[in-house]
């Protein structure tokens, strides 16, 4: 039966059921009372139900149109509130944003990009999920994120070798240094930072393959390979963050990750007068991914405002 009924007869049903007369719900429809007219008798025809009867030149429902009315009621509402959402999203950025960024990063500078945003657009909420590249690439890939900021750092790592899914556009540069502690600096370093007694040294790596650390060698002293004395290997940066302050040795870290450690002088990177490695933060989605207007607006916003507060 549904598929022979008229949506539009329905919606004539609920405009005279509302004004209990033909003629005030033609005035709504801007139609003809002939025309409302018609379109309730086939309506009533089609469910088979008499919805009206006549009494003193008024309509007076019947039960069975009390019921259709109790069912159109909230149909019709909950349909008005979400074609205006969508026709204000055209216009204003409104609704969920879902975005993934880096632990250290997205702490240090996405709160305070978020609330900014919303001073501007207060009808747009953020989900915000911090993790390393190979969770926020597969949450991306699955549809879980809208967006990430992700640190391709990590990138030369097997697990996100295929990039291809995705579309990558880098945003903020970032150094990468070989650091430690300045307790560690003073007690083993004492200043000689030659790459032979830097390689006598304890190091925290990020994996066993220690590919960060060969990495940082081979651009500092243009050694190939190298086999330092790796006593932790972790999996995020705060562990390294943490095994550094807490004087296990030298790890490779974005200075981003230790900036407060690096003003107050408790972590000291290690120069050799070459520039540091430079590493991209990028803003990644599916490649074939269409972004909404609200996804474009924060893009956007997220691009100009992180640039500027990450100097």
């Amino acid at each position: 039966m549904l598929n022979d009924i008229d949506f539009n007869r329905l919606k004539v049903f609920y405009r005279i059921y509302s004004q209990q007369s033909i003629g005030g719900a033609a005035k709504e429809l801007n139609v003809t009372p002939s025309a409302v007219s018609q379109h309730l008798k086939k309506l009533e025809q089609e469910i088979r139900v008499r919805l009206f009867t006549r009494m003193h030149k008024r309509l007076v429902p019947t039960v069975e149109a009390d019921r259709l009315f109790a069912i159109l009621k909230p149909f019709l509402g909950e349909l008005q509130a979400g074609l205006t959402l969508f026709q204000n999203g055209k216009d204003e950025p409104s609704g969920l944003l879902r975005i993934g960024a880096p632990v250290e990063f997205g702490k240090a500078f996405f709160p305070k990009v978020m609330a900014s945003f919303r001073k501007q657009y207060g009808e747009v909420t953020f989900s915000l999920t911090l993790g390393n590249s190979e969770r926020l690439l597969a949450m991306v890939k699955s549809g879980e994120l809208d967006f990430a900021m992700v640190d391709l750092f990590a990138s030369q790592r097997k697990y996100v070798a295929d990039l291809g899914t995705y579309h990558v556009e880098p945003v903020i540069d970032e150094e990468v240094i070989l650091a430690c502690s300045a307790a560690y600096f003073h007690a083993r370093l004492k200043g000689n930072v030659s790459p032979d007694h830097i390689l006598t040294q304890d190091f925290i790596s990020y994996e066993r393959s220690h590919q960060a650390l060969n990495g940082w060698f081979r651009h500092h002293f243009g050694k190939q390979s190298v086999k330092p004395s790796v006593v932790l290997t972790v999996d995020s940066v705060q562990a390294v963050r943490s095994a550094i302050e807490s004087a296990m040795g030298l790890g490779v870290v974005t200075r981003n990750a230790v900036r407060d450690q690096l003003r107050q002088g408790t972590v000291i990177p290690i120069s050799t007068g070459k520039r540091e490695i430079v590493n991209k933060i990028s803003l990644v989605q599916l490649q074939d991914k269409v972004p909404t207007f609200t996804e474009k607006t924060a893009q956007s916003y997220f691009r100009e405002a992180l640039r500027e507060i990450s100097q």
